[in-house]
């Protein structure tokens, strides 16, 4: 009885199903190349409602249905086209499997592929010929994700995070709603085809946010070709490459992160990609597109963003949120004089605007009801209602002194009603040397001038009593004399 690899099978139905499109295989595209593009020319007209802000940046007509490029550090909005559609993202639902992968394994663990993992995915779809009983570690199955875009690599990762597939997509889903996602459901761990799997531009930027903070998934997401090797617990020997055409050199891009493909002939192209420049960390997703224009709206977008916006932090230009420290009290290491105010801006928190505007040109307001450690403020910018950026309001603390005191600060310059946290830390004060000799030696100073002075004061007063008493005396004198010489002895 003859036995073939699985990766063989693989090969030869990937074969079966090119010949079967001359062959008139049903397996065919829904409608014909002539209506695709009629179709991605008549979404080029679809609004952008980022170009409805009054002396915003005009952005691209590109033909993807709906798209989005957003800051991952801060949320900020640069350009928004339909972005809470509700859109099958294909394979890019893998950034979201990789995710929680990252999050919440260990890279050097071993990942089984169970019968389920392997056969429950169509055999000519995206995949690396894993067959059941192999194992590879966590990170060459998230290389095997990113590269590959290997279907059966991310059911295994899922069962090996959640126990089961089914119960690794729940945690998806919850894990979705915790990042602020609204517009997704989503029924599978790699983004095969299915009516109730779905999610918008919007909600997938704020996954790929997540995503592209994390050092390592940057490296692997952007990674052009992986060299699997063999090993005891899998025998073969073979390269992946990389589709997305920005990573793989094809269209070469300056800034480039990573980013993740896909397809589904219900989804077209789909893409997500991360670039940064010039401060700016953007993610770029479009949604609904054909193929080579997934690329070139992107690149069209990333040439937008960080050509017609700029960086600005908000602690060096903001003016109307002066926090000054009052009397002695102020909090720091160096207790001669280099100590800091005990609220001020972090100094790290920037808002991204139009290169055409300034930051006076902002609005802001600020919100009391933060409760997170050192916090007690938030203050928001915006830009004709659009959100631009936030910064914090800080309590700062220092426990490198000695020079500690048990106190709560109460503060008479802003109004401000502060939550404490479930577990409070205690914050250290420190006293300001040398403002507080200062001030003693002016007090000391002006005491003994009054001291000086009231003196004066009261030896002027015995003085002038002194004179009055001796000129009383001799009234009296002159009145006896007088008196005696009325008289002839």
């Amino acid at each position: 009885m003859l036995f073939f690899h699985k990766k063989m099978v693989c090969a030869l139905l990937a074969c079966s199903v090119f010949v079967g499109g001359f062959l008139g295989n049903p397996i065919t595209a829904h409608a014909t190349l002539e209506e695709l593009e009629a179709d991605a020319e008549a979404r080029k007209l679809l609004p952008i409602q980022s170009n409805d802000i009054d002396n915003w940046p005009v952005g691209p007509a590109i033909s993807a249905e709906s798209a989005i490029l957003m800051d991952a550090n801060t949320g900020v909005i640069l350009y928004a086209k339909d972005i809470h559609k509700k859109s099958y993202p294909a394979s890019t639902t893998k950034l979201l499997t990789c995710l929680m992968a990252m999050e919440q394994g260990n890279l050097d663990d071993m990942v089984s592929f169970s019968h389920e993992a392997v056969f429950s995915v169509p055999g000519d779809g995206s995949n690396m010929g894993m067959d059941e009983g192999e194992s590879i570690t966590l990170e060459e199955c998230l290389y095997g994700i990113m590269v590959a875009s290997a279907n059966e690599v991310a059911n295994a990762v899922g069962e090996y995070i959640s126990g089961s597939i089914d119960q690794f997509v729940s945690d998806m889903n919850e894990y979705a709603e915790q990042l602020g996602c609204t517009d997704s459901h989503f029924m599978n761990t790699n983004g095969l085809h299915d009516a109730n799997h779905y999610t918008s531009a919007y909600d997938l930027a704020l996954i790929s946010n997540r995503f592209f903070q994390n050092e390592m998934l940057c490296k692997i997401g952007n990674t052009a070709r992986y060299h699997f090797e063999p090993t005891a617990t899998q025998p073969d020997d073979f390269y992946k490459n990389n589709k997305h055409r920005m990573i793989n050199g094809e269209i070469p891009y300056e800034g480039i992160l990573g980013g993740k493909t896909g397809y589904t002939d219900d989804a077209r192209q789909t893409l997500v990609t991360c670039a940064e420049r010039n401060g700016m960390k953007l993610v770029c997703v479009v949604f609904k597109e054909e193929s080579p224009r997934q690329f070139t709206d992107t690149v069209e977008l990333f040439d937008y963003g960080f050509n017609n916006f700029q960086v600005m932090n908000i602690s060096e230009n903001e003016d109307k949120y002066q926090i000054e420290a009052s009397g002695f009290l102020q909090t720091g290491n160096d207790i001669f004089g280099s100590s800091k105010p005990i609220l001020s801006i972090d100094n790290d928190s920037y808002v991204i605007i139009p290169n055409t505007i300034s930051f006076s040109d902002l609005d802001s307001d600020i919100d009391y009801s933060v409760s997170s450690e050192n916090r007690i403020a938030q203050i928001r910018y915006s830009y004709h209602d659009s959100y631009v950026g936030c910064a914090y309001l800080d309590l700062a603390s220092d426990n490198t002194s000695s020079y500690d005191f048990d106190t709560h600060i109460e503060t008479t310059d802003v109004s401000v009603e502060r939550t404490e946290p479930e577990s409070p830390q205690t914050t250290t004060i420190f006293v300001n040397v040398k403002k507080v000799l200062i001030g003693i030696l002016i007090f000391g100073g002006v005491t003994i001038l009054l001291f000086i002075l009231r003196a004066l004061i009261m030896n002027g007063q015995n003085a002038r009593r002194r004179r009055n008493k001796i000129k009383r005396k001799q009234i009296r004198k002159e009145r006896v004399r007088s008196s005696f010489d009325d008289f002839d002895f």
